[in-house]
């Protein structure tokens, strides 16, 4: 087996478990990783409460932005959720996209989209359904999508490139995304990178700003837009479990930062097929 498979059963056996857990278990972790802090205060997750559409039981407390606050949606649009979870964005985007729209779930976790069509039985909606899929290769054929959104998914995917093709594929020319997400500026310290729990919770899976944003840049996307950004500090008793308190000084006090970033990008509306086959 190799590194990155090894990585996503690693994510999706914790994220099996995130989906038994309670709200206020989730919001005092690392995006649900369990190593719950004493701080009370959300880390990285947005207060969706809100939002019209709102429902709290397909809130878990797991995002680090509000993607489907920024993402432009109208009625009538096909909207694709990323990393689905228990429904939370859906249900905010369906509010957005009226009867008339259509909204997709994908989650590659079981016990997350079970729990996800649960909620949507309970709410009635019959234009959202959930699928598992992994986003490296979405059950969905292309240029299905008017809007693209994720909260806080992509960095628990080794290989984000082919996260952005799939995204391009996916979405019809002119169509659009919004991505919540964490990224880094500087490097985190060697045993924070090397952890696993701190990978499934969100953190060291992270790549650099630059990077992340070459990335779209690189795959085809323009009007590349930060729509919000803000620093995420992680509590020192959840970095004790890694660190000594000599180096989560150092940490404090570095260079280096964690972020959580909202970015718009668009597939140009000019964007055709590349060939008779490659858009199957």
């Amino acid at each position: 087996m190799n590194n990155e498979q090894k990585l996503k059963e690693l994510v999706q056996q914790k994220y099996a478990a995130i989906a038994l857990q309670d709200k206020a278990t989730n919001e005092a972790s690392c995006c649900g990783s369990g190593c719950c802090s004493t701080e009370v205060y959300h880390i990285m997750s947005d207060d969706y409460s809100t939002l019209e559409g709102y429902n709290p039981d397909a809130d878990l407390g797991l995002g680090c932005g509000l993607p489907t606050q920024y993402a432009q949606i109208k009625p009538g649009d096909t909207v694709i959720d990323l990393g689905s979870g228990a429904g939370n964005d859906c249900f905010i985007a369906r509010r957005e996209t009226g009867e008339t729209g259509k909204v997709i779930g994908i989650d590659f976790t079981p016990a997350m989209v079970d729990k996800a069509r649960a909620n949507v039985d309970k709410l009635g909606y019959n234009n959202v359904e959930f699928r598992r899929g992994d986003i490296e290769k979405m059950p969905v054929t292309a240029n299905a999508a008017d809007v693209i959104v994720s909260n806080c998914v992509l960095n628990l995917v080794p290989n984000k490139d082919g996260v952005f093709k799939e995204i391009y594929r996916v979405l019809k020319p002119g169509g659009h995304f919004s991505i919540s997400d964490i990224v880094l500026e500087g490097e985190l310290p060697p045993a924070l990178q090397q952890a696993a729990e701190m990978y499934a919770g969100c953190v060291a899976g992270a790549i650099q700003k630059k990077d992340y944003l070459d990335l779209i840049l690189q795959n085809g996307f323009s009007n590349i837009t930060l729509q919000k950004e803000k620093a995420i500090q992680i509590p020192d008793d959840i970095l004790a479990g890694y660190l000594s308190k000599e180096q989560i000084s150092q940490f404090r006090n570095g260079d280096s930062s964690i972020k959580s970033i909202t970015v718009y990008a668009e597939k140009p509306a000019e964007a055709a097929c590349c060939g008779p086959d490659c858009c199957n």
